[in-house]
């Protein structure tokens, strides 16, 4: 397949997953962004553009650097933030959303306690990025760092970031963090009660085995 087509595909795909944001609630309007690597292209989603709206006509394309290679609409503000991960890991998606109960737990703690096994799923327990200003190269930085051995991570006071093998990868771990983080939240709520959390070596065995979940 021609690399032409493969980022029309990657860009079809690309809005399906950040429409599928908005309707589970993870966004608000245009808040959060989503994009894919093909080879060293980047098809991402433009910025203040709905994503009810968005048609094949809106594909936007940069290189690893940035550089424009398709598209006239400008890419997402958080462009610096994607690029970062791509070129330091071998993600080929990445999904960013503002959803609400892991927004809320970026505020609290410096990262998400181990509520539940499915930590594992995201390399172990989340880590909460610095806050830095959205857009910036600090903010990418920072997310790099919280992303050590990690495939998500929550952006203090704005959000979430997960990547993975694929859009449906990077989805489902988007959704499993903000599930966890609205477990913990629900469960922290009740006075007089303490949730209990598992034990690292707990939440180690279960990260080894969730490496062969599904496999025969």
């Amino acid at each position: 397949m021609r690399e032409s087509e493969q980022i029309r595909r990657a860009w079809d795909g690309v809005v399906a997953t950040a429409r599928r944001t908005t309707a589970d609630g993870l966004v608000v309007g245009t808040s959060g962004n989503v994009s894919a690597r093909v080879g060293d292209a980047v098809v991402v989603t433009p910025s203040g553009i709905p994503y009810d709206r968005l048609t094949p006509r809106d594909l936007v394309a940069v290189d690893l650097e940035g550089r424009p290679l398709l598209g006239d609409l400008a890419p997402t503000s958080e462009l610096p933030l994607h690029l970062a991960v791509y070129r330091a890991t071998g993600a080929a998606a990445i999904v960013h959303t503002h959803a609400v109960h892991a927004t809320a737990v970026s505020t609290l703690v410096d990262e998400l306690p181990l509520i539940h096994y499915m930590a594992g799923a995201l390399g172990g327990p989340v880590r909460v990025a610095p806050y830095a200003l959205y857009g910036s190269d600090e903010l990418a930085a920072h997310a790099l760092e919280a992303l050590t051995g990690r495939t998500g991570c929550l952006l203090r006071n704005h959000g979430t970031l997960t990547y993975g093998a694929s859009l449906d990868q990077a989805y489902d771990r988007t959704a499993q963090l903000e599930w966890m983080c609205r477990v913990w939240l629900t469960a922290s709520s009740l006075p007089g009660r303490t949730p209990t959390l598992l034990t690292p070596a707990q939440a180690e065995r279960a990260e080894e085995k969730l490496r062969g979940y599904g496999r025969p």
